[in-house]
């Protein structure tokens, strides 16, 4: 039997990335946290699911969109025992015709994607500050360095993500924190199903046959991302897996998983000039080495 060192808590562990990273890290000796809504409700058989996996895992519900929520949670977390790593899965996905979507639906993402991973690293990055040790991983995407057309309003929460996340990990890098992004691509997790259609329905009419594009690409990739061959997600949570086992200190600033279109290039050609930063406003001796 694994020996349960660590403790890492995992937002988003209904299904998809989160789901798996559960099961992954209980079963690599870790005390696993898993944060999901509607545990009383439509997700009460999968918390039963996860929790009979292994005597390490508890799931709690926690909603990443709600101030309350994430300081009850944590709340109860942290009386437990300290977070060694806090990995922000949880996420909503819209796709469509961008001027199509209302502020509300910008909002909604926004509210999960950004905001909620700002709300838990505040909750942990305390105590780790302390203990002058711990890991956050922000779930990130290729549309956070890139920008596709019909994904807008979440690629706007990835590029927010990504842009919280560098400035943190220069703050948080000399005390002892590490914060890395993973960027997957394209995976068969259902998030794209989960989507809502833009609610400005009226808008559609103006942009005529490109009005109808989105859902066929919708369709494309939900059948591509099923069929065989298709990037496999246990590849995102195994990526998750190499970051928390990797020397403090030593992680990468990102990490792209699956198909990349040319982000994994764009990465290496502009983290360089990222950092230069750190020269140009004389912090380099403040904020230490943090590039890789």
């Amino acid at each position: 039997m694994n020996t349960i060192t660590k403790t890492v808590v995992i937002t988003g562990a209904s299904s998809g990335f989160g789901e798996g990273a559960v099961k992954t890290f209980a079963d690599k000796g870790y005390r696993v946290w898993g944060t999901m809504r509607g545990t009383d409700g439509r997700n009460a058989a999968k918390k039963t699911a996860l929790e009979a996996h292994s005597h390490s895992i508890s799931i709690i519900d926690l909603d990443v969109a709600d101030d309350a929520s994430v300081a009850a949670g944590f709340a109860r977390i942290l009386n437990d025992g300290p977070v060694d790593i806090l990995i922000n899965n949880a996420g909503i996905m819209y796709l469509g015709i961008t001027e199509a979507f209302s502020i509300a639906q910008a909002k909604e993402q926004m509210e999960t994607n950004y905001y909620g991973a700002i709300r838990t690293m505040q909750a942990v990055l305390p105590a780790m500050r302390q203990a002058r040790s711990g890991l956050i991983i922000n779930t990130s995407s290729l549309v956070g360095r890139i920008s596709p057309p019909f994904f807008g309003t979440y690629t706007a929460t990835k590029h927010a993500l990504e842009g919280y996340s560098q400035a943190v990990r220069y703050e948080v890098a000399k005390l002892g924190v590490d914060v890395a992004i993973v960027e997957p691509g394209p995976f068969g997790t259902g998030l794209l199903g989960a989507g809502k259609p833009p609610a400005h329905a009226e808008v559609l009419e103006s942009y005529g046959e490109l009005a109808g594009v989105p859902a066929v690409m919708g369709t494309h990739f939900a059948q591509m991302l099923q069929s065989p061959g298709a990037p496999d997600p246990q590849w995102v949570v195994d990526a998750y897996l190499n970051l928390a086992e990797m020397p403090a200190g030593q992680r990468p600033v990102r990490t792209v998983v699956g198909i990349a279109w040319g982000v994994d290039e764009m990465n290496r050609r502009s983290q360089p000039i990222q950092d230069k930063i750190l020269h140009e406003m004389q912090l380099e001796g403040v904020l230490g080495g943090v590039s890789a």
